[in-house]
């Protein structure tokens, strides 16, 4: 390996893969966006923690506000990757925890593209919606959220919880 000019650092080059992108977009297209998609909307709202349309949005969203999240060919005329399999790896990592390249299979993206979603994603939503939507809530609000649970769950509380998405609907007797 030649050094850099001027720097006792060698140069190095990332290995490029044919993750074929197309591919893992035409998957998730057809498992989750086709107008007759191959999981319907209870398994998406599962696996994304939201429904279709609040994710399309979202996805719209960030397109509109950030060039990144289009797509695009790369510097040598490439296919990148498109505004849903970037907006998908950015939630699957925030919903699940996933290691940015544990959906490299299922969206063939690569953990350093990955980890620019998520920090992309993340700066967007900040700037689109912190002013609305990540505001501390006042008092109305937290009353309105505990209504609303002991409306849907039949017990107050667990406004704390981040995350009761995997409960059934139980009632508790003591």
């Amino acid at each position: 390996m030649a050094a850099a000019e001027g720097s006792s650092q060698p140069l190095t080059r990332r290995a490029k893969y044919n993750r074929d992108q197309e591919a893992g977009h035409d998957k998730l297209e057809a498992d989750y966006f086709a107008d007759e998609p191959v999981y319907p909307a209870e398994i998406f709202r599962r696996r994304f923690r939201m429904s279709r349309q609040l994710f399309l949005r979202i996805a719209g969203d960030m397109a509109q506000s950030d060039p990144f999240f289009t797509l695009r060919n790369d510097a040598r005329g490439q296919r990148g990757f498109s505004n849903l399999q970037k907006c998908t790896s950015a939630i699957r990592q925030l919903a699940y925890g996933y290691a940015p390249d544990a959906l490299d299979e299922y969206i063939r993206m690569s953990e350093r593209t990955a980890r620019r979603c998520l920090y992309k994603f993340c700066q967007w939503v900040v700037k689109l919606y912190s002013k609305r939507y990540l505001r501390k809530p006042n008092a109305n609000d937290v009353q309105k959220l505990y209504q609303a649970h002991e409306q849907r769950h039949g017990f107050p509380g667990m406004l704390g919880s981040i995350d009761c998405m995997h409960w059934q609907d139980i009632r508790l007797s003591f």
